[in-house]
């Protein structure tokens, strides 16, 4: 089948025939007719499949087929929703490359860079809105944007947009749209209990699904190596001395670990960048430019890339720390192997992690490939590694060279933290109190007074005994005032 036979504009074939694309992938060739029909649509396809001109390209043809008359206000008209910056950016680029011989307006909208271009674009009245929702109801909020001309609502990676940490915000800028609209929801995964959220946004849709849900793409090679979560990061550097490993891509369960195994490996003179949400959007950008542009041989990141990143030539995809869900591994290694290219998705699997892989095994109905690396030593011994400057533990070594021997190291603001000074008031020990106390040898006097002894060589005193409290209300009154200055 050819995209002429899918009813597309003229425009748009144009312009997806310069993109240098001759037929249309199975989820295309499915979703394109329904959407062009007019109901909601809820899409499944595995990552790496097109789902994203599934959508973008019976859009667009709608767009075109019922123009804004001239002279009228231009407002919104399409809204899509992603839920990562790099996801945004991508659908962007998409649209701007069918969408590129019509006259349409386009603005992307999400955090981490100046809101003033974003909320011209808004007021400009751009035909199609691509947005994260947390910085879009940020916009909404203060009245920059007008949706009630909308028509179509996408929400792109749905699986991501309806789980608990998105839901609250989705139903924040659903409720302020039309209630006649067109509905889509794409994504790669969708559980049944996903899948009843939707009947909350759509009327009746209609499910197109190209395979099972869920399965990886069956282009990609799984390997698994079973490993000692000490020797992951030395059994990661000796996979990397192969070349055939050009272009690859490591995911980390957390933003610390994808920032420590990039410094692990740029100390083994590998090239590297870290994708993060503690790095700033202008960080995460220059990290795919140079990861695409070959710059760096290595991106390590975390589940954020997962969603939506289509790098082309990614080599391997390897998950450092296993994933705990079923979807987010499918995520992962459908970064490689994309538009039915090929790839390798290898697995580092700690004996903690085991019911993990068996968890997937059993979703997928297959076992995946055991794998060991040849000349690796599995029985090496634990290497500790510090984040810490050499400097600064070279500090340190210095400090407590320089320190006395047997004497109490007491607090900035305290006398030395001997025998058990009291903290306030009293009398010290071997050691001054915090507050208070009376200083013996290698310390001083506390913060609030007490009597300081002199140390000029004796030998060390015993500590004086506490003297008796009066628990009388006089005495507690007396005490508070000494206490306080009150």
């Amino acid at each position: 089948m050819s995209f002429k036979a899918l009813g597309l504009d003229p425009n748009i074939l144009t312009a997806i025939e310069e993109a240098g694309y001759t037929e249309p992938t199975p989820i295309q060739a499915a979703a394109i007719p329904v959407v062009i029909q007019g109901g909601d649509v809820i899409g499944i396809a595995q990552t790496g499949t097109g789902k994203t001109a599934a959508f973008t390209l019976p859009i667009l043809t709608r767009l075109t087929s019922n123009p804004v008359p001239q002279g009228q206000r231009r407002r919104t008209r399409v809204l899509v929703l992603a839920p990562t910056r790099e996801l945004v950016a991508q659908i962007e680029e998409n649209v701007l490359a069918y969408a590129r011989h019509l006259p349409l307006k386009i603005a992307k909208i999400y955090g981490g860079v100046g809101e003033k271009p974003q909320k011209d674009a808004l007021r400009a009245g751009s035909d199609i809105v691509i947005a994260c929702p947390g910085r879009l109801l940020d916009l909404m909020e203060q009245r920059c944007a007008d949706f009630s001309q909308l028509e179509y609502l996408v929400l792109d990676e749905a699986d991501r947009m309806l789980d608990m940490g998105f839901l609250p915000d989705i139903r924040r800028v659903i409720s302020q749209l039309p209630k006649k609209r067109q509905t889509l929801m794409f994504s790669a995964t969708l559980s049944k209990e996903i899948e009843t959220l939707t009947h909350e946004f759509q009327r009746g849709p209609k499910i197109v699904q190209i395979g099972k849900r869920a399965n990886p793409a069956e282009t990609v090679t799984q390997l698994v190596y079973e490993v000692h979560k000490h020797l992951k990061m030395p059994l990661l550097s000796h996979l990397l001395k192969d070349e055939k490993m050009q272009m690859v891509l490591v995911f980390s369960r957390t933003k610390h670990g994808a920032d420590k195994i990039a410094k692990k490996l740029e100390s083994t003179g590998v090239k590297c960048a870290t994708l993060h949400a503690n790095r700033s959007q202008n960080q995460r950008l220059r990290a795919l430019d140079d990861f695409k542009t070959g710059t760096v041989r290595v991106l390590v990141a975390t589940d954020i890339a997962a969603r939506g990143i289509d790098v082309d030539g990614i080599s391997h995809v390897v998950n450092f720390d296993f994933p705990h869900i079923v979807e987010d591994y499918v995520h992962r290694i459908g970064r490689t192997g994309r538009a039915q290219a090929i790839g390798d998705a290898i697995s580092f699997v700690s004996p903690d992690e085991l019911p993990d892989v068996r968890k997937l095994e059993r979703f997928i109905n297959r076992g995946l490939v055991r794998k060991k690396a040849e000349g690796f030593d599995y029985n090496a011994a634990p290497q500790p590694f510090s984040d810490e400057r050499p400097e600064r533990r070279e500090q340190q070594r210095q400090f407590q060279q320089r320190r006395p021997q047997g004497q109490g190291g007491g607090r900035p603001s305290g006398g030395g933290g001997g025998g058990g000074g009291s903290r306030s008031g009293g009398y010290g020990g071997q050691g001054g109190g915090r507050s208070g106390g009376q200083g013996g040898q290698g310390g001083g006097g506390g913060r609030q007074g007490g009597e300081r002894r002199s140390s000029s060589g004796s030998a060390p005193r015993q500590p004086a005994q506490m003297p008796q409290q009066d628990t009388s209300p006089a005495g507690a009154r007396g005490l508070w005032k000494r206490l306080t200055g009150r």
